[in-house]
């Protein structure tokens, strides 16, 4: 069920699948790292179902599919490959989704603080939210690194409440993926999903949120409007 309006005094927000499309970047950097070590490239389509929990976790993936076909690397070297690769470009062909600037703008001109949290490391986290020019509108930005446990650990989502001052119950979720939902589940905030991004596969009704929302633009319409057209933003059935 949604959450209360009322009782929301803040949102925290998934990077990757969320606020940005990042695979076409990612992408380019894992066929980088795949075919500097001799093999074959993948698809973007195929990186796109790996994108959610962290790139040792998309790079580990990628080099167990090329062990079954009987080639083996040192995940240190992919993992030093693909970080270079993404570095070079992390925010070249990656964009911002429909809706997610409209949304972001009417937050901060309600005066509702937001946070970012994501499985990515800050090396890679900071220059890509500088770039796409979403970096100031989060009072906090907790990434992969910053805490012991990513998600689906409620560490990072934890982190990001205690950094704006507001309690979990009262932090609003929004992502794509089962790992935010889980999350949220194990910090104690309601959480919503969007029905675009990266979800390794799942249909979006099997995450198991409170609301899907058709994008962060109608979120903050429902927030600061006080909607419940479920045309806009609606419960998952």
């Amino acid at each position: 069920m949604l959450p209360e309006r009322a009782s929301i005094r803040a949102v925290i927000l998934d990077l990757d699948g969320t606020l940005l499309d990042t695979a076409p970047d990612i992408a380019i950097a894992a066929n980088a790292m795949l075919v500097g070590l001799g093999l074959p490239p993948a698809s973007e389509a195929r990186v796109r179902t790996l994108i959610g929990k962290g790139v040792a976790n998309l790079v580990r993936r990628l080099l167990e599919e090329a062990a079954r076909a009987g080639r083996v690397v040192a995940p240190e070297e992919a993992m030093a490959r693909f970080e270079s690769a993404y570095l070079a470009g992390v925010a070249d062909r990656t964009r911002p989704y429909a809706g997610v600037v409209a949304g972001l703008e009417r937050w901060r001109a309600a005066g509702i603080p937001m946070a970012c949290v994501t499985n990515k490391v800050a090396q890679f986290t900071e220059p890509l939210l500088v770039a796409t020019g979403l970096r100031a509108y989060f009072a906090a930005v907790v990434s992969g690194d910053t805490v012991e446990r990513k998600k689906p650990e409620p560490d990072a989502l934890l982190a990001a409440c205690a950094a704006l001052g507001v309690p979990a119950t009262a932090c609003w979720v929004i992502g794509d993926s089962l790992n935010d939902v889980l999350a949220a589940r194990a910090a104690g905030c309601p959480v919503a999903v969007v029905p675009y991004g990266y979800r390794e596969g799942l249909e979006v009704e099997a995450l198991g949120a409170d609301a899907v929302v058709p994008s962060l633009e109608a979120a903050a319409e429902w927030i600061t409007m006080g909607t419940r057209d479920f045309g806009t933003l609606q419960a998952p059935s």
